[in-house]
C-alpha cells in the first residue's frame, strides 16, 4: 500500500508540471492564465503565444500521463483480488490510478497555485501508454473534427466519447483482448472531460465558441503588453 501510495504521489506531483504555463513564459514571458481563457492549457497556448509553445505544452502534458501510467505504475504489483475478480487487471488498475493522480495534477497543480488545465493531453497519454491502438485511433478522431470544425473544444469532447465507444467496438465486434477496466476508465473520463467542458458546450451552442484561425507562429510575441485581442 505505501507503495502505491508512493507512486500517486508521484503521478500528481509530474502531472502538475504546468507545461503550457511554462512554455509561454520560457518563450514568451507571459502568464497564459491572464490572457484568452484563462485556461492553462495547451489549447489557450496555441490561440494566445502561437503552435511553439502550444506544441511544447501538447508534448509535455501527454508524456506527464505516459510517463505516470506507462513508467511509474509498473514499479509496483496489487495483491491479486479473487474475491472481485480482479486479479488479471491489477497491473491495468495501477496505470489507471497512476494515471488519473497524472490528470489530476495537471488540473490542480500544486506548482501553479492550483490552477491547471483540463487535462485532455495528459489523459491522452495515459490512454496511449495503455491502451496504444485505441489511443492512436481516438487521436485520429480528433484530428478529423478539428480540422473539418476548427473548434479545439468540439474534438477534445468527440474524441472523448470515441475512445470508450472503440474499446467497445474492439472487444465486443473484434474479439480484442482488452482489460474491461479500460472501458469503464473510458467512460468515466469521457463523463468527466464532458462536465470540464460545460462552459465550451454553451458557447458552441450559442454560436460563439473560439475556433483556432491558425498554426502559424504568433508575430510580434515580446511580451505580455504585446498581446491584442487576446
Amino acid at each position: 500500500m505505501f507503495s502505491l501510495l508512493l507512486i500517486l504521489a508521484a503521478s500528481y506531483l509530474v502531472g502538475a508540471i504546468p507545461g503550457s504555463l511554462w512554455s509561454s513564459k520560457a518563450l514568451y514571458g507571459i502568464d497564459i492564465r491572464e490572457y484568452g481563457s484563462g485556461n492553462a492549457g495547451a489549447t489557450n497556448a496555441f490561440r494566445v503565444v502561437g503552435w511553439q509553445a502550444g506544441v511544447l505544452a501538447t508534448i509535455v502534458d501527454m508524456g506527464k500521463g505516459a510517463l505516470a501510467a506507462g513508467v511509474f505504475a509498473p514499479f509496483i504489483r496489487i495483491d491479486p483480488l479473487p474475491t472481485f475478480g480482479l486479479s488479471a487487471e491489477s497491473d491495468t488498475i495501477v496505470g489507471i490510478l497512476a494515471g488519473l493522480a497524472a490528470v489530476i495534477g495537471h488540473m490542480f497543480p500544486v506548482w501553479a497555485r492550483f490552477q491547471g488545465g483540463k487535462g485532455v493531453n495528459t489523459a491522452a497519454g495515459v490512454l496511449l501508454a495503455l491502451t496504444p491502438l485505441s489511443t492512436l485511433l481516438t487521436m485520429a478522431v480528433f484530428t478529423i473534427v478539428l480540422l473539418s470544425s476548427r473548434y479545439v473544444s468540439l474534438a477534445s469532447i468527440t474524441a472523448a466519447a470515441a475512445f470508450p465507444t472503440i474499446i467497445a467496438i474492439r472487444t465486443y465486434v473484434f474479439s480484442a483482448e482488452l482489460r474491461p477496466s479500460l472501458l469503464v476508465f473510458g467512460i468515466v473520463l469521457a463523463l468527466a472531460i464532458i462536465v470540464a467542458h460545460q462552459s465550451n458546450i454553451r458557447r458552441l451552442l450559442a454560436g460563439n465558441e473560439n475556433r483556432v484561425q491558425s498554426f502559424r507562429p504568433a508575430k510580434g510575441m515580446r511580451g505580455r503588453g504585446e498581446i491584442e485581442g487576446a
